[in-house]
């Protein structure tokens, strides 16, 4: 199967960085799945939302917390560019389930993100 050259990137460090098979990106205009041979794309990531990285050598999917940005979409590569992005296995779950009730309404959706990136990554 064929690759694309992909990036995850937040604004304090970059995530990932390599050769995928599939990248999903929830997008103000819904979901989105990305293959090699896409379209050029460019789409405003949701507050509180999910990437997911299918690596090329065959290793696991990664899922990440996203918070705010764009997702770029060349011939030749994906490029995902977040104010704030962790991945699923950094998340502390206890943590994300106490601040559901935050008063902060930034705070909350990262804690919803987190969840959901959570639930996401069991599931796969």
């Amino acid at each position: 199967m064929s690759s694309i050259t992909t990036q995850l990137v937040a604004v304090d460090r970059t995530l990932w960085s390599g050769e995928a098979k599939l990248v999903t990106a929830q997008t103000t205009e819904g979901e989105i799945g990305v293959l090699p041979g896409h379209q050029p794309l460019l789409g405003q990531l949701v507050d509180n939302g999910i990437v997911t990285i299918t690596p090329d050598d065959g290793s696991e999917k990664l899922v990440a917390a996203v918070q705010s940005g764009f997702l770029s979409v060349s011939t030749d590569k994906i490029t995902v560019l977040a104010e704030r992005a962790e991945w699923a296995s950094e998340i502390n779950e206890s943590e994300a389930q106490e601040k559901l009730s935050s008063s902060d309404p930034k705070e909350k959706a990262r804690a919803e993100a987190a969840l959901k990136a959570l639930r996401r990554d069991r599931a796969s």
